[in-house]
């Protein structure tokens, strides 16, 4: 306390003597500038000196925050994040700094906010397990509140009532095991038309044909989520060949729109003051997305709440209807609207991100490895043959095709992190200090790529998640000790763990069954550079497909 009323005291008269002459004449001549930046030169080296001190005091009472660089007064680290933007991106300079500091665990201070990155399973664990109670919020960003209307959804909002009721209607009703099995015949309907689609792009040549695996990957597992929630593939009339038309394109593309600007460090998230101002231009891509995205699920959503009103439905057919039919114990709607219209465009961009880069991914890798293309399509042929397709029951025992999947994921992350967890009191992880508010991000590179974790983590080889099959497990795609990062854990894990990964088994399964593929002749070799500022092939994967199997294989009834 000495200590603290001589600095203000000190810093109180020496203010006087020069605000003094300042208030007679302010800024009447060139001398008074002078004196008046020597004021604030002093006021500043007793704010840092104070707090140097202060930080010293604090030493012996409460750990120190986790290792970063070291940050400017009142913004933090605010300049080096805003350079980082226009040189590389937030992530480079994250995993750089924490790599030239030797730390698994760092921490930057952006505004007011803490930000905790996390490159360690172990350290990870302790945030989403043992801490889980304590990291089970979410930070109000600019996306996340266009997109959830409020934050009404369960991914996206903060820890309170609203998130307990939406994650109960989703786990309970929505995901449920017992609604997953219902939901059956309509997975396999989208996983033929997936083959259907691939098959006649290439039946009519010899050669094969070239085949746009983005495009396939994307609108496959678009297709999955609209035909659970909607029961339809299309929203307007598709293309012959089972392809997407115009507007499953457009739809499709606001989603990834979206996607690649869902927590991606806006200036606005850090100093909400900003907001609107729009200075990097997210607000109207997002908006914009949002706005397209809507254009087509709305007026669908909008008619079927008429329909369960007016009592023309009385059973549910698909997952739209699962939330508009359910009541509260009086009897009344359980969710609004606007509840239902967010939950809607929250599962869809959940659902088609990590699945189809993951394919990608993948194939571009395998392409590039054909052995290891080789080795998914012989466990297929000896798992499932040739004269008929792929069904979810084979799963079990395709380790080899899942591991690749896993290791897709392990490898190429859609995201540098994964959505943040905001610490709702202070603690102490791994002997550190974080604070309440701080948002907690682990690392989907440094989990996946971690060199203390993984043998060669910049190769692509599914056959390190084949160790544990020798002793009679299955590989899965969840990986709840964090040595990759998947669909998370704890209160704010993935729900849709189960459908998730049927809808990855199925794709990869089916179109490596289904299909020879080969790298284009005018290529050499996949690029496998990533896109700049999106977790993207920089560009589209295109190879050519040929049928392997016999040709009333590929016969559906349509």
């Amino acid at each position: 306390m000495g200590i603290n009323l001589w600095m203000a005291q000190l810093h109180f008269h020496f203010a006087m003597e020069i605000y003094h002459p300042m208030s007679i004449a302010p800024f009447t001549t060139m001398q008074s500038f002078p004196t008046f930046f020597v004021f604030i030169t002093f006021a500043c080296l007793c704010y840092l000196f104070k707090s140097q001190w202060q930080g010293k005091v604090h030493k012996g009472r409460k750990p120190w925050l986790p290792p970063g660089p070291k940050p400017w007064p009142i913004v933090g680290h605010l300049p080096q994040f805003i350079i980082s933007k226009k040189t590389t991106s937030v992530s480079h300079w994250i995993h750089s700094f924490m790599k030239e500091m030797n730390t698994e665990i760092g921490c930057i201070r952006l505004g007011n906010v803490h930000v905790i990155p996390v490159t360690c399973p172990e350290i990870g664990l302790e945030f989403l397990k043992k801490q889980d109670s304590v990291f089970a919020s979410r930070p109000l960003t600019m996306a996340t509140d266009v997109l959830s209307k409020g934050h009404l959804t369960t991914i996206f909002s903060p820890f309170g009532d609203q998130w307990k009721k939406m994650k109960r209607v989703m786990v309970s009703e929505v995901l449920s095991p017992a609604r997953h099995r219902l939901l059956y015949e309509k997975r396999v309907e989208e996983a033929d038309n997936l083959v259907r689609y691939v098959h006649n792009q290439c039946k009519d040549s010899d050669e094969g044909g070239l085949v746009n695996l983005r495009v396939v990957a994307q609108h496959y597992c678009s297709n999955v989520t609209r035909k659970l929630i909607f029961n339809r593939r299309y929203f307007g009339e598709g293309k012959p060949d089972g392809g997407p038309g115009f507007e499953e394109e457009e739809y499709v593309e606001a989603i990834f729109a979206f996607i690649v600007h869902l927590y991606s460090f806006c200036v606005s998230d850090y100093l909400p003051f900003l907001r609107g101002l729009d200075l990097e231009g997210h607000e109207k891509i997002v908006e914009e997305a949002i706005r397209v995205m809507e254009k087509y699920q709305d007026p669908i959503i909008e008619d079927r709440v008429q329909q369960w009103r007016n009592g023309k439905k009385l059973e549910p057919q698909d997952l739209l209807d699962v939330l508009v039919s359910l009541t509260d114990d009086h009897g009344a709607p359980l969710l609004s609207t606007n509840e239902i219209k967010a939950q809607i465009s929250e599962i869809n961009v959940a659902a088609v991100d990590n699945p189809s880069n993951a394919l990608e991914w993948a194939f571009a890798e395998m392409l590039n490895k054909p052995e290891t293309l080789q080795k998914a399509m012989n466990e297929l042929d000896n798992v499932v043959g040739r004269d008929r397709l792929v069904q979810e029951s084979d799963f079990p025992k395709l380790n080899y095709v899942k591991a690749c999947a896993r290791e897709a994921f392990r490898l190429h992350p859609i995201s540098p992190f994964n959505p943040p967890h905001v610490s709702v009191s202070d603690t102490t992880v791994a002997g550190y200090f974080i604070p309440k508010g701080s948002h907690v991000i682990l690392s989907r590179f440094g989990l996946g790529r971690n060199p203390k974790v993984w043998d060669e983590p910049s190769e692509f080889k599914p056959e390190r998640h084949l160790r544990d099959c020798n002793e009679g497990k299955e590989v899965v795609l969840a990986k709840p000790e964090l040595r990759l990062f998947t669909f998370s854990r704890g209160r704010r894990g993935c729900s849709g763990v189960v459908l998730g990964s049927s809808m990855t088994t199925m794709m990869f399964a089916r179109l490596l069954h289904s299909f020879e593929w080969s790298i284009p002749a005018s290529q050499g070799t996949i690029d496998l550079s990533q896109g700049k500022g999106v977790p993207f092939l920089a560009k589209p994967l295109l190879a050519v497909a040929k049928p392997r199997l016999p040709p009333n294989v590929y016969s559906f009834p349509w």
